[in-house]
């Protein structure tokens, strides 16, 4: 059975001895470290690190430390893995079998990110030369799904990659959604949108920063001005799949940035694999409890259930961190250094005045907003004819995107290793529009209860893919439904969650702390820190704990080698019109393409 959590009991201050064994001595030796782990050249015990949170970002954080011989403990309020975690559902094992699996949100692990994937080879799994990492599969096909209207569907080639088996029906549906998308959107618009990013790929840096920062992508894009395909497609579809956030808000430099790396990924340049990635099982089995194995190995402690409440401050370093164990009993925890690794919803709570006070970045963290993404998963007795991959259901209210689960887990028999036997397939779907009203009670998914929220989702579902002649979901198919439990109060005046997602409103960029503090023991990981990658993703999540763990290795001067921290890809054959427009930008002129 999946593990969630793993607890190693209360309080005690036990220490241990690090990297010993071989398969440790073998990372020190990768890493080019002494045998004994010692992080600096000073006789005594390992320096100790406390990291605050057992998401993506901590568990990198106390990987890439207890390489480098860091005694390193984890305190986490919940379930290691945070939001990339996945989960059981409640009382649905039978006969031997594993609880149904359920998660936050489907992941996705696109081709763009290089730094988690580096971690995810350093991750052993039996049977893998690449570790976690080979447990990644890519769906060969992505669709727009229309309601009224045949669904948008494309392929996701790559070399080697073989695509989805077609009939002769879908591929007829394939060509109809093609030319029905194709003559609704006029070519002069569509010559206006690869326009539009022909200036922004041309762009400086500067410009993306200043200019393109704070204008909205619907600006943009000129979607106010366009036809309704163009809107639907170009600017809400594509800020919705790729970042998960509103057009009308949305940075431009985030958005483009993002859409960019995309095309390069598309055209084989800069990427560590396929567009679309996914794991082949659920996430705790094919990857969180690898991970948090091995770092048990490397010598790192975990407290999980226990909760971060106030970091102290005082003589000019960070004193200790006051925690809720998991029988409710205040104490405080002490260490040399400290990295936030929380959720910025969370973190921020547990600075003080005085901590702010010492760094001003700490503060502007009040001004990131987050809005809510949740995901919900529909147990189905058979599986429904979908196309094999990520669906986008541009017409949906609540602005929903799926994906069917089973068929990207090779060598596993759903019914046979989940559930009571009968559920042979899950539809895991992301909510990120909790704010709109719903086909069915006209009201906000934040306004309706629990089952409401299933039942309008399973509508706006069957509204975009049983529209076209065929039933492509059955009531009589579904077995069950699971919502985050994250969220709770739905269908009263407070409803809460506790699993936000940070958003890209225009100007965030300028908020976005930096991974090293002006408090010398103190460090910031997550995916809200200033990293190449401007989103809310595990890559950003990866690449600022790196960050941290390097800023704290130059403040104790240690000679353990830098964690890599890879940038995005950029075009080298862009390089000249970039240089070219830094001196436009500078001399107060448009970029040279931008016509307006």
């Amino acid at each position: 059975m999946a593990r969630h959590t793993r607890n190693t009991g209360g309080g005690g201050s036990a220490r241990r001895t690090f990297l010993t064994g071989a398969g440790v001595g073998a990372a020190a030796a990768a890493l080019g470290l002494p045998a004994t782990g010692r992080a600096a050249a000073e006789p005594g015990a390992p320096a100790t690190v406390a990291v605050l949170g057992g998401g993506v970002a901590g568990l990198t954080a106390a990987h890439e430390l207890a390489e480098r011989g860091f005694a390193v403990t984890v305190y986490e309020r919940r379930a290691l893995g945070g939001k990339a975690r996945s989960m059981d559902v409640p009382d649905s094992a039978r006969g031997g079998r594993r609880p149904l699996p359920a998660e936050h949100g489907f992941r996705f692990i696109p081709g763009i990110y290089h730094n988690l994937p580096d971690t995810m080879r350093r991750i052993p799994f039996p049977g893998n030369a690449h570790g976690v990492w080979d447990n990644l599969v890519a769906p060969p096909e992505m669709s727009f799904a229309r309601t009224g209207r045949e669904d948008l569907r494309a392929p996701l080639p790559w070399p080697g990659h073989r695509g989805a088996q077609l009939t002769l029906d879908e591929i007829r549906r394939a060509l109809t959604a093609l030319l029905e998308t194709a003559s609704n959107i006029p070519p002069h618009e569509v010559a206006y949108f690869v326009g539009r990013l022909v200036v922004f790929l041309t762009s400086c840096a500067e410009r993306r920063d200043d200019t393109w920062e704070s204008l909205p992508w619907w600006d943009f894009t000129g979607a106010d001005r366009m036809s309704d395909d163009y809107r639907r497609i170009l600017a809400v579809g594509v800020t919705r799949n790729i970042v998960a956030t509103k057009a009308e808000e949305a940075s431009t430099r985030t958005v483009a940035s993002l859409l960019e790396a995309f095309v390069f990924n598309a055209l084989g340049r800069g990427a560590d694999g396929p567009l679309d990635r996914i794991l082949d099982a659920p996430t705790n089995e094919a990857w969180i409890d690898p991970w948090t194995d091995h770092l048990t190995s490397l010598g790192v402690e975990f407290r999980i259930g226990w909760t971060v409440r106030e970091v102290r401050y005082g003589s000019g370093r960070v004193t200790g961190v006051v925690v809720e164990d998991p029988g409710g009993a205040r104490r405080t925890v002490t260490a040399e250094h400290y990295i936030s690794a929380m959720p910025v919803e969370h973190a921020r709570r547990t600075w003080g005045p005085a901590l702010r006070a010492a760094d001003p970045q700490l503060a502007r963290c009040d001004a990131l907003r987050t809005d809510w993404m949740t995901g919900i998963q529909f147990y189905l007795t058979e599986s429904a004819p979908l196309l094999r991959g990520h669906l986008n259901l541009v017409d949906s209210p609540w602005s929903l995107t799926a994906i069917q689960q089973a068929e990207h887990w090779p060598g596993r028999d759903f019914a046979a290793d989940y559930g009571d036997g009968s559920a042979v397939n899950c539809l895991s779907v992301d909510i990120s529009e909790w704010d709109k009203e719903g086909v069915l009670y006209g009201r906000t998914a934040k306004q309706c209860t629990r089952d409401q929220v299933a039942r309008e989702v399973w509508a706006q579902l069957k509204a975009a893919l049983n529209d076209t002649g065929r039933t492509v979901l059955k009531d009589s198919a579904l077995h069950s439904w699971y919502l985050d439990p994250g969220v709770s109060g739905l269908g009263t005046p407070h409803p809460v969650n506790d699993d936000e997602l940070l958003i890209h409103p225009v100007g965030t960029l300028h908020n976005r702390p930096t991974a090293r503090t002006l408090v010398p023991n103190f460090y910031l990981s997550g995916d809200y820190v200033s990293v190449d990658i401007d989103l809310a993703t595990m890559e950003g999540a990866n690449a600022s704990a790196r960050q941290a763990v390097n800023a704290l290795l130059d403040r104790v001067g240690s000679s353990a080698p830098r964690c890599t921290v890879t940038p995005l890809f950029e075009a080298p054959e862009l390089a000249p019109l970039r240089r070219h427009d830094r001196l436009r930008y500078r001399l107060g002129l448009r970029n040279v393409f931008d016509l307006g």
